[in-house]
């Protein structure tokens, strides 16, 4: 074992840690959920980094979900023409591409997965990879039913999971709807996967398998996070079963699964871009102040403040436990900061910037790929809290005093998968089709 493998190993368990200490250091430890999903995180990842037929299978999956990102341009390239192109492409008629445009590249993606995923939910073919995710869940961390199912269900679907259990959400212990938001903000859906996938496959072929991979493992992250930050003290409603999944909206065919989805996706689409340019404008105003402010004391700052410079500064010592490389440390530390505040889009984007120029090692690209794989950001507490709230209203108060909790667990969360990437990865080839 290196010495950068050293650190991520004794920075998962200082995140843990962190954990306990953000809330309170909460007795009694959750200690059967805590080595299971230690063990659980330690052997998926291994299964991942170390396990050849794994490994393959991760690429196979990899393979697909390029192929299929290919098939969704189709219809952009249809609509936009050369706007829809990547820098450096042509149309069949020799127009070339005028360069990165995310609305006609990256957010048509999001459209045509939303109405992907919506026809394999109505032929069935979801709900069983999800009930299997849920058992391995609840059997191994000791999660009610419900906390399981929901959790599993965040691996293919974004706040609609809630949906999936509906029913018991009045009932839910307190505990549980930590744990419900955790696992929401820590995973990413694969309705949004297309984005990442987008900013980072040419430096990074093998990132749709390794960003599955850092979702899945999130999870459990989640739930150790979560339950050290407030443990489970009450007897909840689903303990040791699992429910059936709640059926969403009904559609008679697949064409109108096709059509809902599509519709679905195009108001994702349109709030991840509101999203963008509301926080970017606010956070462009604080800029400015913070500039004004600053600036008599700019020749000892270094430069004039900037949010992402504070935040920057915060996450460096986080961004030191994760075992990337010494000298990225400080850029490390950047983008978490850039994630919390500007969304994990621009943070990923600018990594993809960095990767293309050459300026990341292959260790710190994929540890970061790994921390960075999440909706943990501000704006994230008001979608989460918002959406489960409006489906079960009696449980606003809750959601809403659970939310900070949530985002500390949910960073926290993240964080630990890029330290397990850190953990595994010791220059192996083929981990990033080097």
């Amino acid at each position: 074992m290196g010495i950068l493998n050293l650190v991520s190993l004794i920075g998962l368990a200082a995140l843990g840690v962190l954990a306990w200490a953000a809330g309170g250091f909460r007795r009694p430890v959750p200690w059967r959920t805590v080595l299971g999903s230690g063990a659980l995180m330690l052997g998926l990842a291994g299964l991942v980094f170390l396990v050849r037929p794994a490994r393959q299978a991760l690429l196979w999956l990899n393979d697909l979900i390029v192929l299929v990102l290919g098939a969704s341009r189709t219809g952009a390239e249809f609509l936009f023409g050369p706007l829809a192109l990547n820098p450096g492409e042509a149309t069949a008629s020799g127009e070339p591409s005028i360069g990165f445009i995310l609305a006609t590249q990256v957010l048509p993606a999001v459209i045509f997965f939303s109405s992907l995923m919506s026809v394999l939910y109505h032929l069935g073919i979801i709900q069983p990879v999800i009930r299997s995710f849920a058992r391995l869940f609840r059997d191994t961390l000791r999660l009610s039913g419900a906390e399981a199912l929901a959790g599993s269900a965040n691996i293919f679907v974004g706040v609609e999971s809630a949906t999936t259990i509906r029913p018991y959400l009045e009932h839910m212990t307190r505990s549980e709807l930590l744990t419900l938001l955790s696992c929401a903000m820590s995973t990413v859906a694969s309705t949004t996967l297309a984005l990442y996938v987008f900013f980072l496959e040419g430096s990074f072929p093998q990132i749709a398998g390794h960003l599955v991979s850092a979702s899945v493992l999130s999870i459990p992250a989640a739930v150790v996070t979560s339950k050290l930050i407030l443990p489970e003290t009450g007897t909840p409603e689903t303990m040791g079963s699992l429910p059936p999944i709640t059926e969403g909206e009904r559609h008679g065919n697949a064409m109108a699964a096709l059509t809902a989805g599509a519709w679905d996706g195009l108001k994702l689409a349109a709030g991840i871009a509101t999203l963008l340019i509301a926080v970017l404008g606010i956070v462009a105003i604080a800029d400015l102040l913070l500039a004004r402010l600053s600036a008599p004391l700019a020749g000892f700052l270094g430069g004039v403040l900037s949010l992402e410079r504070i935040l920057g500064w915060l996450f460096t010592p986080l961004a030191g436990l994760l075992g990337v490389e010494t000298g990225e440390v400080g850029v490390a530390g950047k983008l978490l900061g850039q994630r919390v505040l500007m969304t994990e889009v621009v943070a990923y984007r600018e990594l993809g910037i960095l990767a293309d120029a050459g300026s990341l090692s292959p260790r710190t690209l994929l540890v970061l790929s790994y921390a960075l794989c999440g909706f943990t950001h501000m704006a994230s507490v008001g979608i989460f809290v918002g959406g489960i709230a409006a489906l079960a209203p009696a449980r606003r108060n809750d959601l809403a005093a659970l939310s900070f909790r949530a985002f500390a667990a949910s960073t926290l969360a993240t964080l630990m998968t890029g330290a397990l990437a850190g953990l595994f990865y010791h220059g192996q080839q083929g981990v990033l089709g080097l």
